[in-house]
């Protein structure tokens, strides 16, 4: 089940998505000169109890690297997961901004 993970972007909607079976977790977004700012986080909670939230944080994180803008996570699940993987995604906040 989780190999099967497809993260979406959906631009008109200003989110990236995953769906698994009949559920669907969600981070909003703003983006804002070269910068991301991740600013809701939704994710249904028999989601959660299965795993799902490290390993979605963890691949929208490495789209928003393979991008190369700067993430600034201003939703508090987003900050922190950011805090506590800080030193694999501390090049990503931009200049003068820590979790």
């Amino acid at each position: 089940m989780i190999e099967d993970v497809v993260i979406t972007d959906n631009e008109f909607l200003r989110q990236f998505e995953l769906e698994v079976g009949d559920n669907m977790a969600r981070i909003e977004y703003a983006l804002q000169d070269r910068k991301i700012f991740l600013t809701k986080y939704d994710m249904p909670e028999d989601m959660e109890e299965q795993g799902f939230r490290e390993i979605f944080i963890r691949a929208v994180f490495e789209r928003v690297k393979d991008r190369g803008i700067s993430l600034v996570p201003t939703s508090p699940e987003i900050a922190g997961f950011m805090r506590r993987n800080r030193r694999t995604y501390k090049a990503l906040l931009p200049v003068g901004i820590n979790i």
